[in-house]
């Protein structure tokens, strides 16, 4: 099981979103929680700049940007469109 923190500009960036995109965020992060690498969730690891950070798909164009802190821990940093948050 994993444990999820969150950085003010991703809590700031989800308010922004339409509420159905946010009910969606939450279902996926279900899922997140019980397994980061499940398979519905794209979880790819980022290049350049990027290189120490981490990705899954909530739909096709939204993305949350994610690091791991440890083993059970995560920080979420970001979540847009992938021109946004890569």
């Amino acid at each position: 099981m994993v444990e999820i923190e969150y950085s003010s500009k991703f809590l700031r960036l989800l308010k922004k979103l339409p509420i159905t995109i946010q009910n969606l965020t939450q279902e996926r992060e279900e899922i997140f929680l019980a397994n980061p690498f499940d398979s519905r969730l794209g979880t790819h690891k980022l290049h350049g700049k990027d290189r120490n950070h981490w990705a899954y798909w909530v739909m096709r164009k939204i993305r949350v940007k994610f690091l791991f802190l440890n083993n059970n821990q995560v920080l979420c940093l970001e979540i847009g469109t992938r021109d946004n948050v890569y």
